[in-house]
C-alpha cells in the first residue's frame, strides 16, 4: 500500500500560503522574529548581467561587465535566437542556437548575515553550470534539469559587494531529444539560516493513518547544529488548514551535539481532515520552528495534502479509497514562445490548460520538472508521474545523460525525490524512458539499483519506467518490469490482456500512447482493473523533436520525424493542445471519453486539395478544425465529425436535416457525415428518446474585418515575473473567427511591461519567438506580456494592414 507523502517547500507559492504564513507568524508573537528578521529564502532573480559567448575572465570579481546585457531571471537565450537548419541542436532541439553563456550578479551582503549559513540555490540551469563566488569556483553541475545549491558562507565579504558568476555550457550538441533551452531558466534563491537550522529539503510529511474522522500526520525534520558546542533546542510544529485555523501541533525538546544532525519524528492528529484530490485540492501548511532560549532561530513552512494512494490488481489505482482511472498526458518542460523559461504563471497556466482539457494527470517527460509546475498541480489538482531520466548507461545522442550517468545518477535521482516527495499531486516516480539497453540483463540490475535508491527516501509511492518494444518478444521484458512496482508500457497496451494471463500480479500503466488510439486505450482501461491509466503522447505541443505528429500532402518529403530533417518544422504537433493553448478536436474527443463535462462536439476534417492527398504519420491525427469556412470547396463533399455521449445525433445545414446517426460505444461515440459544402450554419444536435436536447454549431465567416484581443488576466503583479497571455483573433464584422486568416500582425506596447514572446501555433513558421510581429495562423496568434517592476497601465496595440487597430489595457499592481 502506498500512502501520501505531500511536498516540501519552505517558500510561499500561492496567496493562500502567504496568508497562512502571516497568520501563523502572529500566533507566535511571543517569540522573536526568525533569526533577527532575516528572510530565510530570498528570490535572487533580479538584476543579472548576461553575455552570450565565452570569456574565462568573467569568473573574476573585478571583471568589467558594464557592456553586458541587463536582465531578470528566468532566462532562456536559445528561444531568443534565430531558428536555422545550420544550428547544431538540429531536428531534436528544434534548430535553435545553443552555445556558451555567462551570467553575473553583484550584490551586497549585510553584516547581519555574518555567522549565518548562506547558500545559493538554483532550481535549474541548462546545462553544465559552473558557479563562481568572488572568483572562486564552487563546482560544475552537469544535468540541466536538476536543482542544486552551494554554501557561500566561507567566501562572502560581509558588508561589501560580492559577485556571483555562472558559466553555462550548452555547446556540446546534441545532448537532448527535445528542446532544452539554454541558461538559468528557473528561479535562483539565496538561503540564509542560523547555524542551528532545519536542513535544506529537511522536512518530510506523511499520513500513515487516515479516516473520515481523523488523520495522523507524521512530520520528520532533519535539524542541523553547525556550531562547536552542544545546543539545547525546542522543535515546534504547527499545522494550519486552508482557512488559516490551527489543525494540530506538537513540540519536543532535543539536545544536538556539536557539529551534528538529528532527524526528529512528530505525529500530530488532525480532526475531520480535508482530503486532497483533483476535485478538492485542499492543502495544509506545516510550520516548523527551531526555538532556542525562547527565540525562533529557524522557521520553515511546508505545504502538504492529506490523501491516501493504493495500487492493486483488483482495484487498480485508488485515491482516498476510490478507484480512479488515469486520463493523463505527457508534457515536455518548455512553455512555447517563452522557451524553457519557467515563470510561475506560465507553469500554472499550463496546468490550467491541462485541467480544462479534461486531463487528471501529467507525466513530466522525461526529466525532473520545475517546482512551480508541481506547486500548480498541488494547488489546482492534477496528478503527477514524476520522471527523472530519458536514458541510463547507453546513450541516444552523443552528449546526453549517459555521459554522466555513472557519476551523477544517485545525486540527481536522490535530489529529485528528496525535493519533490511532499507534493500530494505526485502519485508515482519514473526512473527512465525507453532505455536503450532495456533488452540486456544488466538493465534489470540498473532498474533495481534505481528503485532501491528511490525507496531509501520514499516508500509511499510506486516506481515505474516506460518500456517500449525493441523488435524482440515482448515477454522478454518480464524481468525488467518485475523490478518495478508498476509496469510502464509505451504504445503496447494492446498486449495487456495476454500479459495479465502470463503475469497476473502485474499492474500496468500506459506511459505513452498514440493520439489516434484514444478509444481503444479507454476501453481497455474500463474493462481491466489492473490497467490503471494512459498517458497520451502528448498533452500539449512542444518545441524540438521536430515534425513528430505532422501531416503532409503527397509530393512533400514523406516519413516520420526521425527519418529526415523536415525544416522548417521545429516542434511537435502531436499534442491535444496546441502551442498557444487552443484545444484541438482530439482533445474534446478524449475528454468526452473520460469525463461528463462535455458531451457533444463537432469539427470538420480538412478536405483534400485534389489531386493531392493528405498523408499521416505515426503520431498524427487527420487535420480537423472547428470551422465551416472552406471557400473554393463549393459543391464538394466535406467530412463532418460529431463526438457525442448521447444515443444519437442529427446534423443540420442551414436548418435542413442532413441525417441522423447513432453515437453509442459501438460507434466509439462518433458519427461522420458527408456534407456538400455550402456557406451558412452547420448544427449538430444530440438526441435522446427522439428528443433534441443539446446542440452545437459552426458558422461560415465573412472576410476578416476586425482584430479581437482577449487577455487571460487584465491585472498582473509588478514584480518582473508576472504574465498576461493575450489571444489575438481575426474575425469578420460579426465577430466570427476567420479560420483562413493569415494576416501579418504587429504588436506595440507602452507602459511598465515587455513582450515576453509571440506565437501562432504554426510549427513551420520560423519567425522569431522573441519579437513583436507574427502572422496569424488559422485566424489566431498569441502575445505574452511580462510585467516589469513599475506600477501602472500597459497599453497593448495590435495592427495589421487593411484592418482597424485593436487595443487592450493591462494594469500592473504593487506586489
Amino acid at each position: 500500500m502506498y500512502w501520501l507523502n505531500p511536498y516540501k517547500s519552505d517558500c510561499y507559492y500561492t496567496k493562500l500560503i502567504v496568508l497562512v504564513c502571516l497568520l501563523a507568524a502572529s500566533c507566535f508573537a511571543g517569540y522573536a522574529q526568525n533569526i533577527a528578521g532575516i528572510e530565510r529564502k530570498q528570490l535572487f532573480d533580479d538584476d543579472w548581467k548576461f553575455f552570450l559567448g565565452d570569456t574565462a575572465a568573467a569568473s573574476s570579481k573585478d571583471f568589467n561587465d558594464e557592456r553586458w546585457r541587463h536582465l531578470d531571471l528566468p532566462h532562456d537565450w536559445s528561444i531568443e535566437g534565430k531558428i536555422n537548419p545550420k544550428n547544431p541542436t538540429g531536428n531534436a532541439g528544434g534548430y535553435f542556437p545553443a552555445g556558451i553563456g555567462w551570467y553575473r550578479k553583484s550584490f551586497q551582503v549585510p553584516t547581519e548575515w555574518k555567522n549565518r549559513n548562506v547558500a545559493v540555490y538554483f532550481e535549474g540551469v541548462y546545462m553544465n553550470a559552473e558557479v563562481f563566488i568572488n572568483g572562486r569556483s564552487l563546482g560544475v553541475y552537469p544535468y540541466g534539469y536538476s536543482s542544486f545549491s552551494y554554501d557561500l558562507s566561507a567566501y562572502l565579504e560581509f558588508g561589501k559587494e560580492n559577485v556571483i558568476a555562472v558559466r553555462v555550457n550548452n555547446a556540446q550538441q546534441v545532448n537532448c531529444r527535445w528542446y532544452s533551452g539554454s541558461g538559468i531558466y528557473r528561479h535562483v534563491w539565496m538561503m540564509v539560516t542560523g547555524r542551528v537550522h532545519v536542513a535544506h529539503w529537511g522536512v518530510t510529511i506523511t499520513t500513515p493513518r487516515i479516516t473520515s474522522k481523523e488523520a495522523t500526520v507524521q512530520v520528520k525534520t532533519l535539524v542541523k547544529n553547525e556550531m562547536a558546542t552542544t545546543q539545547s533546542i525546542v522543535l515546534k510544529t504547527q499545522l494550519w488548514d486552508k482557512k488559516s485555523k490551527s489543525a494540530g501541533s506538537g513540540q519536543v525538546k532535543i539536545e544536538l551535539p556539536a557539529n551534528s544532525e538529528k532527524e526528529i519524528t512528530q505525529s500530530i492528529r488532525v480532526s475531520g481532515p480535508l482530503l486532497w484530490s483533483p476535485e478538492t485540492p485542499d492543502l495544509y501548511l506545516a510550520q516548523v520552528q527551531v526555538i532556542k532560549d525562547r527565540q525562533v532561530v529557524d522557521d520553515t513552512k511546508t505545504a502538504f495534502g492529506i490523501r491516501s494512494i493504493q495500487f492493486t490488481v483488483e482495484k487498480g489505482f485508488q485515491l482516498n479509497g476510490k478507484t480512479v482511472k488515469i486520463n493523463g498526458g505527457c508534457a515536455h518542460h518548455d512553455n512555447g514562445c517563452l522557451g524553457a523559461a519557467a515563470f510561475d504563471r506560465a507553469e500554472e497556466r499550463k496546468v490550467e490548460l491541462l485541467k480544462a482539457a479534461g486531463f487528471n494527470a501529467v507525466r513530466t517527460s522525461h526529466n525532473p520538472p520545475c517546482e512551480s509546475l508541481l506547486n500548480a498541480c498541488d494547488k489546482l489538482g492534477l496528478l503527477v508521474l514524476d520522471e527523472v531520466f530519458d536514458g541510463w548507461k547507453a546513450g541516444k545522442n552523443r552528449y546526453d545523460y549517459a555521459v554522466n550517468f555513472d557519476r551523477w545518477w544517485e545525486r540527481d535521482l536522490g535530489g529529485m525525490v528528496l525535493r519533490d516527495q511532499n507534493h500530494p499531486s505526485i502519485i508515482m516516480w519514473s526512473i527512465g524512458n525507453e532505455i536503450v539497453e532495456r533488452g540486456d540483463p544488466a538493465a534489470v540490475e540498473t532498474a533495481k539499483m534505481l528503485v532501491n535508491a528511490v525507496k531509501k527516501t520514499d516508500t509511499t509511492r510506486p516506481v515505474t519506467s516506460a518500456v517500449v518494444d525493441n523488435g524482440k518478444e515482448w515477454a522478454a521484458f518480464d524481468k525488467l518490469m518485475a523490478a518495478h512496482d508498476v509496469a510502464g508500457y509505451n504504445y503496447h497496451l494492446y498486449s495487456a490482456p495476454a500479459d495479465h494471463e502470463r503475469v497476473p500480479s502485474r499492474i500496468i500503466v500506459q506511459t505513452e500512447s498514440y493520439p489516434r488510439d484514444a478509444f481503444a486505450n479507454w476501453k481497455l482501461q474500463q474493462n481491466n482493473s489492473y490497467i490503471i491509466g494512459d498517458f497520451v503522447w502528448t498533452a500539449i505541443d512542444y518545441l524540438g523533436e521536430s515534425g513528430i505528429g505532422r501531416w503532409y500532402y503527397s509530393g512533400e518529403v514523406p516519413g516520420n520525424h526521425w527519418e529526415h530533417d523536415f525544416f522548417p518544422w521545429h516542434g511537435a504537433y502531436c499534442g491535444d493542445i496546441d502551442l498557444i493553448g487552443c484545444r484541438k478536436p482530439v482533445s474534446h474527443y478524449r475528454s468526452l471519453l473520460y469525463n461528463n463535462t462535455e458531451k457533444l462536439y463537432m469539427a470538420v476534417r480538412e478536405p483534400q486539395q485534389e489531386p493531392l492527398e493528405i498523408k499521416e504519420t505515426w503520431w498524427s491525427v487527420w487535420p480537423t478544425w472547428e470551422s465551416w469556412t472552406w471557400p473554393g470547396f463549393e459543391g464538394k463533399t466535406i467530412q463532418v465529425e460529431v463526438y457525442s455521449k448521447y444515443a444519437k445525433v442529427r446534423l443540420y445545414l442551414n436548418n435542413k436535416l442532413i441525417g441522423e446517426k447513432e453515437t453509442t460505444p459501438e460507434q466509439e461515440y462518433k458519427a461522420t457525415f458527408a456534407v456538400t459544402w455550402l456557406p451558412g450554419v452547420l448544427k449538430a444536435v444530440a438526441v435522446e428518446n427522439d428528443k433534441e436536447i443539446e446542440s452545437t454549431m459552426l458558422q461560415t465567416s465573412g472576410d476578416g474585418a476586425k482584430i479581437k484581443l482577449t487577455a487571460d488576466r487584465k491585472e498582473i503583479v509588478a514584480n518582473g515575473q508576472d504574465l498576461s497571455y493575450v489571444t489575438i483573433e481575426i474575425t469578420d464584422k460579426d465577430g466570427v473567427l476567420q479560420h483562413g486568416a493569415a494576416n501579418r500582425l504587429h504588436v506595440n506596447m507602452e507602459g511598465p511591461g515587455v513582450i515576453a514572446g509571440i506565437d501562432n501555433a504554426d510549427l513551420k513558421d520560423y519567425d522569431p519567438y522573441a519579437g513583436n510581429t507574427r502572422k496569424a495562423w488559422h485566424g489566431r496568434a498569441l502575445v505574452v506580456i511580462r510585467s516589469t517592476h513599475g506600477v501602472g497601465d500597459i497599453k497593448l496595440t495590435v495592427t495589421s494592414p487593411g484592418l482597424p487597430e485593436a487595443a487592450l489595457t493591462i494594469k500592473t499592481l504593487n506586489p
